[in-house]
């Protein structure tokens, strides 16, 4: 089972669109997917049409069962879904003796999937944290201008804290370009920048596209909402990357050596 978080401390950055059309995406492929939303914006039921009665909040800090808080979104896709209510988990999980490792220790028996994907909050505050040492992978979208380039660069030195701190080994797997314009300069001198500095593990771009915007309007994944369009062809092309990469990780962990995250 791969466990990922898709990350970023910087806003804006698409990890929500990301999350959710991998998510959807994998789940065409035949792959078993579990989506965990931790943002206390829920966007995920933004995006998606949601309907469980109770939430992350109930299956981290109440002890809820996770079937009491999945809504199942086809025969291959289940997500778990998230509210304001997330944002008092900080002072909550405080409390907690192992306050990192809650969410880790609340999933441990949780099986039958291939992916656990987390929607991460745009933060450094424990419900990352817990996302980060539960996890063993971590794919950035990040935005092809100046301060999208500088927030991936933050992410990988968190991340390395992360595993030193805790003896972890959670592994960058993908940096994926965002708001990609090719007529626009200053995104093609960053996305060979990004090529450059995460060699192997740049992902194509994600083109700027007003489809992807429109999606969740109608709580449709792109594929289901513009299937032709170069929306669904670049998130069909990530999942794609994701899926040949199952080799290289596996239950136990990652097998992609950990000084990956230096970039």
């Amino acid at each position: 089972m791969r466990k990922i978080c898709i990350i970023n401390q910087k806003g804006g950055v698409g990890k929500t669109t990301t999350t959710v059309n991998l998510a959807a995406g994998l789940s065409r492929n035949d792959r078993k997917v579990l989506v965990l939303d931790l943002d206390a914006q829920g966007n995920i039921a933004s995006c998606l049409p949601v309907t469980s009665q109770k939430d992350i909040f109930n299956f981290l800090l109440e002890n809820a069962d996770i079937g009491e808080c999945i809504t199942p979104m086809g025969r291959n896709l289940d997500i778990v879904r998230s509210n304001e209510r997330i944002a008092k988990a900080e002072y909550y999980l405080s409390k907690e003796k192992f306050k990192e490792g809650v969410l880790r220790k609340r999933m441990q028996d949780i099986k039958g999937y291939d992916y656990v994907l987390i929607d991460c909050p745009p933060s450094l505050g424990l419900l990352n944290q817990n996302a980060m040492l539960y996890a063993t992978e971590a794919i950035i979208p990040t935005t092809t201008e100046p301060l999208g380039i500088e927030a991936a660069r933050k992410m990988v030195e968190i991340l390395k804290q992360i595993n030193d701190v805790f003896e972890h080994n959670i592994s960058i797997s993908k940096v994926v370009p965002t708001f990609f314009d090719r007529r626009n300069k200053i995104c093609k001198t960053i996305y060979n920048e990004i090529q450059n500095e995460f060699y192997e593990l740049t992902s194509d771009p994600i083109r700027i596209n007003s489809k992807l915007k429109e999606a969740p309007l109608k709580k449709l994944s792109i594929y289901k909402y513009d299937k032709n369009g170069n929306g669904s062809k670049d998130y069909m092309s990530l999942v794609k990357s994701v899926m040949r990469d199952e080799p290289r990780f596996q239950e136990v962990g990652s097998s992609q050596p950990a000084e990956a995250v230096s970039g």
